[in-house]
Order: structure tokens, then C-alpha cells, then sequence
């Protein structure tokens, strides 16, 4: 090999190593800033405090206050309530399954990373009743997904005779207004494949968009799919499959194909049952029932 061939061989080997330690360095430059965006949402004792409109919801023949809670820090009547209502629930939902995964949420119900807004009657004062059961909750934490910091909702449960008079939807704006505060990319949830109440409430009320991570997506066959609402072109792009709706319109027709081969973890059955009460704009149902 000619003396400049060696050279060249030996310039392009260390480019090359050179590159791959910057390439390192920003991989993990870029984890320390998400692991402080992550720590530093973590570290706010009370997020309610931000948006205090949201303290009280007074709507729709209700009259209730909401305060927030770390998993570490709950009483044994929180603890009490919250195994409750999650049977009351989430225990049809989830079937026979249902033994194994109460023992799962009874863990993560005390995790010091689990953050709780809780709902309570408020008294004839429109106060916050602490003695009072909570009939509703969100459990939510901040954790990265794709490399990104987003603010997970692991429950969001509601009894069931306050459902349908706006307390979730309030509750979720809520949600996103503390992820968005709190520098995350998205909101991520999951919901039960059996819980079509709560796929219907996600996909249709809130505009939630099916997750790249989910089972489905990477063609694993389980009991859940998981959703998202991605905040900047950056987190839609990694966390979106596609996105079912327009900015402002309707449901998007021209990726509804993609929509139901998304969809193949379901049962034939069940995406029937979803076509009716998911993907609401009637024009668009013949075209699913026909796939």
C-alpha cells in the first residue's frame, strides 16, 4: 500500500471513530436533558397549584373539589378508596385476568413516581371534604417513551354515576395542560381492547391517536392497545402511527385504511362494535364494515 493510501485509510478510520464518539455524546447528552425535564416535572409538590381554576368543578349538577397526592405519601383511606373504585372499574374490563393485575396496580399505587389527582364532593360550603370517598382519580406519572419525556396516565377512574356529566373530559384537560407545562412531548395512555366506554371516550371525545408502541402496531397480540396526543411534528412523528384527525375537521378518511390494519389485533366483532361508536362520522362507517 502506497504512503498516502496508509494515510487516507488512517484519516478516514479516525473520522470515523471521531464521528461515532460525537454521535455518543449527544445520544447521551440528550437523555441527561430528558431525564431533567423528567426530574424536574417529578419535583413539583403540587401540580394543581399551576392552573388553580381547575381546583373545583361545579357542572352539569355537580359540586366537587380535586386535590393532588404522591403514591408514597397516601393514607389508608386513599389506598381503600382507590382499590374500590378500581374494582368497581376495571374489574369487568379485564375478566379473569382481573386477580393478577389487582395485585399489579396495588404496587404501582405506591410507587413514589405515581402522581394522583383526586375528586371529591365538596361540602355545602363548596369545600374540599378530605373524609369524604374520592369518586374519581387520575394516576399519572413522568417516564420517557421513544426517547422522548412524556406524562403517562396509568387510571383515570371515575364512579360510574358521575360518568357522562364532563368530569373526565375535565380531568384530562387538566392532564395535558400540566404535561404541556411540565415540557412533555405527549400524553400516553392505555386502555383495555374490552373497554369500548373508554376507547370511544379516548378516540372519538378526546382525539387521541393509536401509538407506535402499541401491541398492535409491533405485532404483539395482547389485551390493550395503547394511545397517544403528541404535542410538537417531532413526538408525532415517533409516538403517532398516523393521525385519525384533521387540525379542526373531521376524521381523516384517506389513512382509514391504515386505521383498520392498525386495528388487526381485534376481533372481527369487536371492530364492528367499533365502527358504530369510535369513528363516528356515518359516512365513513360503510367504508369499515365493507374492509
Amino acid at each position: 500500500m502506497e504512503p498516502e493510501e496508509v494515510l487516507n485509510t488512517a484519516s478516514s478510520t479516525s473520522n470515523y471513530a471521531n464521528t461515532r464518539k460525537m454521535n455518543r455524546k449527544e445520544i447521551l447528552e440528550t437523555k441527561r436533558a430528558i431525564n431533567q425535564i423528567i426530574k424536574s416535572a417529578s419535583a413539583v409538590k403540587d401540580h394543581l397549584s399551576l392552573f388553580p381554576s381547575f381546583r373545583s368543578y361545579s357542572r352539569n349538577g355537580l359540586s366537587l373539589c380535586l386535590e393532588t397526592e404522591r403514591g408514597d405519601k397516601l393514607t389508608s383511606h386513599l389506598k381503600k378508596c382507590i382499590q374500590a373504585l378500581l374494582k368497581e372499574n376495571m374489574e369487568g374490563p379485564y375478566g379473569s385476568e382481573w386477580p393478577t393485575e389487582e395485585k399489579v396496580k396495588r404496587k404501582e399505587m405506591v410507587s413514589p413516581d405515581a402522581r394522583y389527582i383526586f375528586v371529591h364532593s365538596a361540602n355545602t360550603n363548596e369545600m374540599l371534604d378530605r373524609n369524604a370517598p374520592i369518586i374519581g382519580f387520575v394516576h399519572y406519572r413522568f417516564t420517557m417513551e421513544e426517547e422522548m419525556p412524556v406524562l403517562y396516565v396509568y387510571e383515570l377512574q371515575i364512579e360510574r354515576c358521575i360518568q357522562g356529566k364532563g368530569i373526565g373530559k375535565f380531568l384530562m384537560q387538566l392532564i395535558e395542560l400540566i404535561a404541556k407545562k411540565s415540557r412533555m412531548s405527549a400524553v400516553v395512555l392505555t386502555v383495555q381492547k374490552t373497554n369500548l366506554l373508554a376507547l370511544n371516550f379516548y378516540l372519538t371525545k378526546l382525539r387521541y391517536n393509536l401509538s407506535s408502541i402499541s401491541p398492535s402496531v409491533i405485532g404483539v397480540e395482547k389485551s390493550y392497545e395503547i394511545l397517544c396526543r403528541a404535542f410538537d411534528h417531532e413526538a408525532k412523528a415517533k409516538l403517532e402511527v398516523i393521525s385519525l384527525w384533521k387540525e379542526n375537521s373531521g376524521c381523516c378518511m384517506a389513512r382509514l385504511t391504515d386505521v383498520i390494519s392498525t386495528l388487526k389485533g381485534y376481533r372481527a366483532r369487536t371492530v364492528t362494535t367499533l365502527s358504530c361508536s369510535i369513528f363516528l362520522p356515518p359516512y365513513i362507517v360503510v367504508n369499515l364494515h365493507e374492509s
